[in-house]
């Protein structure tokens, strides 16, 4: 059994999914991650189908050098107009998401109802190879592979809103607070 880097409660039902030493880009990965973060299951599945048609696209915050401005990426909300559609990374999380959902459907969790509580993405170790420079000498040629996790957690139902009658009566301001306290004399 391997570890997460959250463990959430029993009691609450989730299902989880990871991939170690993915051959895609950890910048990439990170973003996508980031973006989906905290979204219905169902919504960020249909956002990685579109990032793939090149419907929507991945807005980049943290990894921005170099990355040119789309004007696709003032849609979403997030800082700046800066974003890609990294297609190799996003089939992955895609991949990982749907396993996640699959996972959680084999527990007896609704589909409809999962949302993503947790989605993180970490550096792996790089893959290195060489690549030959001018005058015979040799450069480093690393790849930066990723671990990815995400977990699916169940979305409980709404409660109800108490109506103004039942409960806590009406809030007072400390200056109404204060005129009730003086008594009037005279007059």
């Amino acid at each position: 059994m391997t570890r997460y880097s959250v463990e959430p409660d029993a009691e609450v039902p989730h299902s989880k999914s990871r991939g170690s030493h993915l051959r895609v880009h950890f910048k990439h990965c990170r973003e996508i991650v980031h973006h989906i973060q905290g979204m219905p299951a169902s919504k960020a599945s249909k956002f990685l189908e579109d990032v793939l048609e090149r419907k929507a696209i991945v807005p980049f915050t943290k990894y921005t050098g170099g990355i040119g401005r789309k004007a696709m990426a003032k849609q979403c909300n997030a800082p700046g107009d800066k974003g890609r559609w990294p297609v190799k990374a996003t089939a992955v999380v895609r991949d990982l998401l749907s396993n996640a959902v699959a996972n959680g459907e084999s527990k007896g969790l609704d589909a409809d109802k999962l949302y993503i509580s947790h989605a993180q993405c970490n550096r792996a170790p790089p893959g290195r190879r060489r690549t030959y420079r001018a005058h015979g000498r040799i450069g480093k040629y690393a790849s930066q592979p990723a671990h990815i996790e995400i977990i699916v957690t169940e979305k409980k139902d709404d409660v109800e809103k108490a109506s103004d009658d039942e409960g806590r009566g009406k809030k007072i301001t400390k200056k109404m607070a204060a005129k009730k306290r003086f008594v009037k004399i005279g007059a």
